[in-house]
């Protein structure tokens, strides 16, 4: 009797040790999946700032620009409603989809797209871009494009850090059970990989 209770009691350790380790392996990967997943969004909140940054230079830009006499008040109110549209379309951290990054990069496209065409458009007045005000406010957009680029390359390697991470095993199987998905990325501009032509 004495070396059967021994035995049960040996089991019952084991079986406790096991279970206990299984804790502790869960509770590792389960901070690490959560610590990740932070990254992620902390590094969204850098993408957003740089986008932000540019919207709030765009007002100042244009009624800069506006100021040249006989401007094309078309050109200025694209770049005004595309930044309307893009500052309307934000993204939650905690539910990206690739559908709602496609839809925020669409929007923030357009913009980068009404400011080209603006700056084709000065092109037609010297004395605008002779102006210290218009090259300040050109250079800080300009600067600001780096950022947006620096930071959204970023939040790339960081999305692409934590979903690898979870989906890999044995992590896959906890990131399922908790809640963990997948982050979207960033994808290159429409006609990105064609290397501009240049004419003389």
């Amino acid at each position: 009797m004495k070396r059967s209770c021994l035995i049960t009691i040996i089991i019952v350790a084991f079986l406790g040790f096991v279970i206990l380790g299984f804790i502790l392996w869960g509770t590792k990967i389960y901070n690490g999946m959560v610590s990740m997943r932070e990254s992620v969004t902390s590094q969204w909140g850098n993408v957003e700032t740089q986008y932000q940054r540019r919207a709030d230079l765009i007002p100042n830009f244009v009624n800069t620009v506006k100021g040249a006499a006989d401007f094309e008040q078309e050109t200025l109110t694209r770049v005004i409603e595309a930044r309307a549209k893009a500052t309307s379309v934000t993204i939650d951290p905690t539910n990206m989809t690739q559908a709602n990054m496609q839809q925020f990069q669409q929007a923030q496209g357009e913009i980068s797209s009404a400011l080209s065409r603006l700056m084709v458009v000065v092109e037609k007045y010297p004395e605008l871009k002779a102006t210290q005000n218009f090259r300040d406010l050109q250079v800080e957009l300009e600067g600001t494009e780096n950022r947006i680029s620096v930071e959204r390359r970023k939040f790339n390697e960081i999305a692409k850090a934590y979903n690898t991470y979870i989906k890999t095993f044995p992590q896959n199987f906890l990131a399922g059970m908790f809640g963990f998905s997948e982050r979207p990325y960033f994808q290159s501009d429409t006609g990105a990989e064609k290397a501009p032509e240049v004419k003389f």
